[in-house]
């Protein structure tokens, strides 16, 4: 039996004819139904109601839920059939959440500081009788 807990993002619609307390009370369903599986609950849930692009289920208005958390992946089947029997989510998505790895920027070049000296240009400025001049030779010849 493995014991290897991912990271997962669950979102789904509900349907708009529950009451927003109903609404509530519904995510806490689904949130307990993850700890009895042995889950862990993480941070960054989301609860709104917003109007659909396009209607689902004939329903134009909907409860956008979205919950993260840690669940064994055996566990993870017989929890995805529980949430598909439910009658009030309109349409859901489970997908893996990959944890960030600390990507280390890049080095950068050390700003100018006072110490070190710039380059500056030395370069003798030509002047526009000089060009006339030098232009004239060429057409000359």
């Amino acid at each position: 039996m493995s014991l290897l807990m991912r990271n997962y993002e669950l979102t789904y619609l509900l349907s708009s004819d529950l009451s927003e307390d109903e609404a509530r009370q519904f995510q806490n369903k689904i949130s307990s139904s993850i700890q009895e599986e042995g889950g862990i609950l993480g941070e960054g849930n989301v609860f709104l109601k917003r109007r659909l692009a396009y209607p689902v289920k004939k329903t134009v208005q909907a409860y956008l839920i979205s919950q993260n958390f840690k669940l064994n992946q055996e566990k993870l089947v017989n929890w995805e059939k529980k949430i598909k029997t439910e009658n009030q989510i309109l349409r859901f998505i489970l997908t893996i959440k990959r944890e960030r790895r600390f990507v280390p920027p890049r080095r950068r070049l050390s700003p100018v500081s006072e110490k070190t000296p710039l380059k500056v240009r030395t370069e003798k400025k030509v002047e526009l009788k000089e060009i006339e001049k030098k232009l004239d030779e060429i057409l000359l010849e």
